[in-house]
């Protein structure tokens, strides 16, 4: 199977996108041309893939990227047996050529709850643009086929549609146990992810000694305060390190952060940092976003604290410094909990056979249920690329 998969605003080494789908797709056997911004982020492809770079949408400057995805989908996307577009822009005014394969849409996020979190984007234009939001969404549900990264997106659409969940390599040796020392946060640094509250936590814990690790690209409107907190001492951030680097030095801290503010996107999205930090054997401190709690709380591996309190994330974080047999156990229940229903493996084996199943024109989907809390057995696979 050949697959062309597009994306003109997620970074080319974008977890669920290369380390997850694509990655899937080339242990299988497939073909996989990958259309993104790769130059832009200086991002160097796999040997596995056949590349092709386009500029990157950013902010409000996007129709240059869009225009260059447009051309390449053009030359690229003929000779694919599905196209799997990862932007909900690509899918305004997709070629001809590429409306004759089988395009899928993966919904990463609830589009139109997540532009009240797009600081770029006015804020009179955002009720305007919701509508229209939601009338594309309906279009391309007619017309194309739909992979969810949620279970809580299923709302928005009329059919029944396979839901690819973002989970994570789980290790089947147990990780050692969480230091007492570091606290780290893994992915993308904005208001609404938390960025300035964890350096106000940072602030509270310097004199403690506790080092705060942010892994992860900024948004614009934060990265001063991350430089700035930097230069203090106060942070140690590292910009965009690719997912499995990035998961490799978080690997030993006493907490994983996840202080998501209560925005509308989040309250039915899975934080994927969350079931990371857990596979890792690191303590989970979230904010109360309901799929964070009903991962965390049932299998007893994290703290929750309130929304926008710095103060009382860097009282739980003390707390797990101070009680080593509890942030032990806490990691320990998280990894797993992590195995026994995060495993990546198993959810890749069925996103390829549904995208088989596509491409072969099968209106059968293949999709089956979530799997049983019975921990896989089978050990991560060794990466396929070659950098």
């Amino acid at each position: 199977m050949r697959v062309c998969v597009c994306t003109v605003v997620h970074h080319p080494e974008d977890a669920r996108i290369l380390h997850r789908q694509i990655r899937a797709l080339l242990e299988a056997g497939h073909e996989v041309t990958y259309i993104a911004p790769f130059r832009a982020c200086n991002a160097v492809p796999w040997r596995q893939i056949s590349p092709v770079d386009i500029p990157r949408a950013v902010g409000r400057r996007r129709l240059r990227a869009l225009r260059a995805a447009h051309r390449a989908l053009v030359e690229h996307a003929r000779y694919a047996d599905v196209v799997l577009l990862h932007d909900p822009e690509l899918l305004v005014s997709l070629p001809r050529e590429v409306r004759a394969r089988t395009v899928v849409w993966d919904v990463h996020e609830d589009t139109a709850a997540a532009l009240a979190a797009k600081g770029w984007l006015p804020a009179p234009a955002r009720p305007v643009l919701r509508p229209a939001v939601h009338r594309l969404e309906r279009r391309s549900e007619r017309r194309h086929r739909l992979l969810l990264a949620e279970e809580g997106y299923r709302s928005r659409f009329r059919g029944d549609h396979p839901v690819v969940p973002n989970t994570t390599y789980v290790s089947d040796t147990p990780p050692g146990p969480p230091d007492g020392r570091r606290a780290v946060y893994v992915g993308q640094l904005s208001r609404a992810r938390g960025a300035l509250d964890m350096i106000e936590m940072a602030r509270a814990l310097a004199p403690e000694g506790i080092l705060v690790e942010l892994i992860g690209a900024a948004d614009a409107d934060v990265r001063g305060a991350l430089r700035e907190a930097q230069r203090e001492g106060l942070v140690r951030w590292y910009g965009f390190v690719p997912n499995d680097r990035a998961l490799r030095i978080a690997e030993g801290a006493m907490a994983g952060l996840a202080l998501l503010h209560d925005e509308p996107n989040y309250r039915h999205s899975m934080p994927t940092k969350v079931v990371e930090y857990m596979a890792r054997g690191i303590p989970v401190v979230t904010t109360p976003n309901p799929p964070a709690v009903d991962i965390v709380d049932p299998a007893g591996c994290g703290l929750v604290v309130p929304f926008g309190d710095p103060q009382a994330a860097a009282k739980a974080v003390l707390r797990l410094r101070d009680d080593p047999d509890r942030r032990t156990e806490m990691g320990k229940r998280g990894y797993d909990a992590a195995r026994a229903r995060y495993h990546w493996p198993v959810h890749a084996a069925r996103f390829v056979a549904q995208l088989e199943a596509w491409a072969n024109r099968s209106a059968d989907t293949v999709w089956e249920p979530e799997p049983t809390t019975e921990p896989a057995t089978e050990p991560e696979p060794e990466p396929v690329p070659e950098r």
